[in-house]
């Protein structure tokens, strides 16, 4: 097991995880058991440099307790967002962010045409449509990230790096891979599947003990999403690809990150 997620850890993450040695084909599947794990780690990072951020710029501009309506200036919650992002983007090396850009190429570029879709996929270079929706998405989670430090509510950061990568388990195991020769066809073909429904079952009961009522709100959010994303694929591909499965990462933060800012709104 512990093998297992060192090579989950260390392909979905840039950080310095030990080296598991050679991977064969059976251990990628079975390390995708531990994608949420993996998530669950990226998510106390990020949240412990929230945290950490905030207290730093706090005592700069002479606020000693955030939230608490003293004196002094206001935090630069932007700046502390930007860093925040910039980490994340980091951590995870940018390999979902590929996968969106790509597949926003592909879907627009593709003119729904089932190969030509796929071959812009296999196209390293990104077109005008991807850096679009790289920036729009990255907008969208600096605004998240800075609101949701503007009101203190930050314990979301936990959970949604960990539901947002729940998402790609529920989506090697309800559909196929669109190449038989693709990364998707090996993970599913090695997943063990009641490791996998086991695991999102846990996944589901920590995050819903932990957030309370805001839970059902973002995994609402992100199963609307994978429905939509998922009947996208199905139509235009016959199943997922790696990219496909990487702009589902992407779309899922950012949205669960703008319903968590609906949530720490004064009710």
């Amino acid at each position: 097991m512990w093998r297992n997620f060192l090579i989950a850890g260390r392909f979905l993450t840039r950080l310095p995880i030990p080296d598991p040695g050679p991977v064969s084909e059976p251990d990628l599947g079975r390390s995708a058991v531990f994608f949420p794990l993996v998530g669950l780690l990226l998510g106390l990072i990020i949240w412990g440099l929230v945290v950490w951020s905030l207290s730093v710029l706090s005592a700069q501009v002479g606020v000693p307790d955030l939230g608490s309506g003293g004196g002094g200036h206001s935090p630069p919650y932007g700046v502390a967002a930007a860093l925040v992002l910039v980490a994340w983007v980091w951590l995870t090396g940018g390999l979902h962010l590929d996968g969106l850009a790509d597949t926003t190429d592909a879907w627009i570029g593709g003119l729904g045409d089932r190969n030509r879709t796929l071959n812009i996929m296999r196209d390293p270079g990104s077109g005008s449509f991807g850096v679009m929706a790289l920036v729009l998405v990255l907008l969208c989670k600096w605004t998240a990230l800075s609101a949701l430090m503007t009101a203190g509510a930050t314990a979301s950061l936990i959970w949604i790096p960990v539901l947002a990568r729940a998402q790609l388990l529920v989506l090697f195991l309800t559909t196929l891979s669109a190449r038989p020769d693709g990364m998707g066809t090996t993970v599913r073909a090695h997943l063990p599947r009641t490791a996998a429904w086991s695991w999102l079952v846990v996944t589901l009961v920590a995050s819903a003990l932990y957030l309370g009522t805001e839970w059902l709100g973002l995994v609402a959010t992100a199963g609307i999403l994978f429905l939509v994303l998922r009947r996208s694929m199905m139509i235009r591909l016959g199943g997922f690809s790696g990219d496909t499965a990487g702009a589902l990462v992407e779309l899922s933060e950012a949205l669960m990150l703008a319903m968590a800012v609906f949530f720490s709104l004064p009710q």
